[in-house]
């Protein structure tokens, strides 16, 4: 099994826009936070795999709320999928391919992936960085997701060395990226 990374496409945040809206209207009688387009396809000019990364953003006491509207909206509850506070669900269709997660506020896993998204946007440097590494180990025609996961922990580690997480977030967030 390979890991499929494609250049930046313009699109991408078209479809984060589009998808956005048709989850506003699903989740309209709950209150959300935001909704935020996180993962490498929301940093203009980055490399990626083709697939959009949503967070929902809720309280604590609104999850169970937004999983039954998604589910009403034709979205499968997949679980946490080992990330606490993170609830997986599966989109009612491919168009567009996308992850999405509804997040409690204020979590280490929610502040990771907007940490990340923000100092890419940022950091050219970075960036470029990131963007080699996600290549590189596409053309690996026997990477699978976890390996690769791992394999792009060291630069993220970097990435995430001029955020506002703390050592010992940073440390988390790298164990959990490299367990199998």
């Amino acid at each position: 099994m390979s890991v499929k990374v494609v250049p930046y496409s313009e699109e991408w945040p078209t479809r984060f826009s589009s998808v956005a809206q048709d989850l506003h209207r699903a989740l309209e009688a709950v209150p959300i936070v935001s909704i935020e387009h996180v993962g490498s396809t929301a940093v203009p000019g980055l490399a990626a795999k083709p697939v959009l990364d949503i967070d929902i953003i809720v309280n604590r006491e609104h999850m169970a709320d937004a999983l039954i509207a998604l589910t009403i909206a034709g979205y499968s509850h997949r679980g946490d999928l080992g990330v606490t506070d993170r609830e997986a669900v599966a989109a009612p269709d491919e168009q567009p391919a996308r992850n999405v997660y509804v997040c409690v506020e204020g979590t280490l896993h929610l502040r990771n992936h907007l940490a990340v998204r923000d100092v890419l946007r940022r950091r050219s440097d970075l960036r470029e960085r990131y963007g080699a590494v996600k290549l590189g180990l596409s053309e690996d025609s026997d990477m699978d997701i976890a390996t690769y996961i791992a394999e792009k922990s060291e630069v993220l580690q970097q990435v995430l060395s001029v955020s506002s997480l703390s050592t010992e977030e940073k440390q988390l967030i790298f164990e959990l990226n490299t367990r199998s």
